[in-house]
């Protein structure tokens, strides 16, 4: 089997990383064809001792490595805008890369240390050193759409222990076209059944018609939004939930959102 047989199965993940990581379709593309000229050049080598996957993905760092990251150099001034791929790149570029070897391309840590050529323990350092600046990217003002205190509760803790900032908690559709009108939030998490009989999924749509936010709904009546009849929420969380499942709600319905407000200073 030729060489490009046996990696052509891997190279549009790794052109998809290798873009997320540039933050450029036109030069992530450039250094997975350098990685490739060199192996077909014999300039690189794919190690034995890894997958080929691993070992496709160790000889494209190398590459990138060599090259000095040259783009990097110009992130902070370029990439400063909302959209995810300009905030990964305002991660620190070692750490950045671990993330994304995990998150995204989901290899485990002792792979991601492989192809890095480094050990576990500092993987495992350079994944949470990107996963904080990226909770600290994301800190906004939360609005939270529920009528059930208790249950209020609980999300208002996550949310805070994520580092972001409750702004109201509203227990009615009228309650949380108010609160929204005196503070625009950057994330809303909802209920449907709210206590006076009003639907969260009508105040959600009174928000949505005004301001451009991220929403997450909460509920134990999921059916109802999940009818094939009219668009369907991407994040729906069923209750009871699991609390790493809403923080990871959270997470991504902030990063993928381009026009999220980020909480004020």
């Amino acid at each position: 089997m030729s060489l490009l047989a046996r990696l052509a199965p891997h190279l549009p993940y790794m052109r998809r990383y290798a873009r997320a990581l540039t933050g450029d379709q036109v030069s992530g593309d450039q250094y997975v064809r350098v990685a490739l000229e060199a192996l077909a050049a014999g300039d690189k080598q794919l190690d034995s001792r890894f997958s080929p996957r691993v070992a496709l993905y160790h000889v494209f760092h190398a590459i990138w490595c060599s090259s000095g990251a040259r783009l990097e150099d110009r992130a902070d001034e370029q990439h400063t805008g909302p959209d995810p791929s300009q905030r990964l790149l305002r991660i620190a570029p070692r750490s950045r890369q671990a993330f994304l070897l995990t998150a995204l391309e989901g290899f485990t840590p002792t792979e991601a240390a492989q192809i890095l050529d480094t050990d576990f323990p500092d993987v495992e350092r350079l994944i949470a050193e990107a996963q904080n600046e990226i909770d600290a990217e994301l800190a906004t003002d939360v609005l939270i759409i529920e009528d059930e205190p208790v249950i209020a509760a609980d999300i208002e803790a996550l949310v805070r222990e994520l580092g972001h900032t409750v702004v109201d908690i509203a227990a009615t559709r009228t309650e949380a076209v108010a609160a929204v009108a005196n503070k625009m939030p950057g994330l809303v998490l909802a209920d449907i059944q709210l206590a006076d009989g009003s639907s969260g999924i009508d105040a959600v749509k009174d928000i949505l018609g005004r301001y451009d936010v991220p929403v997450i709904f909460i509920t134990a009546f999921p059916e109802r939004l999940l009818t094939g009849e009219r668009p369907e929420p991407t994040f729906l969380i069923t209750k009871p939930f699991q609390p790493e499942t809403v923080k990871a709600a959270i997470g991504q319905a902030l990063f993928f959102h381009p026009g999220r407000t980020r909480k004020a200073a």
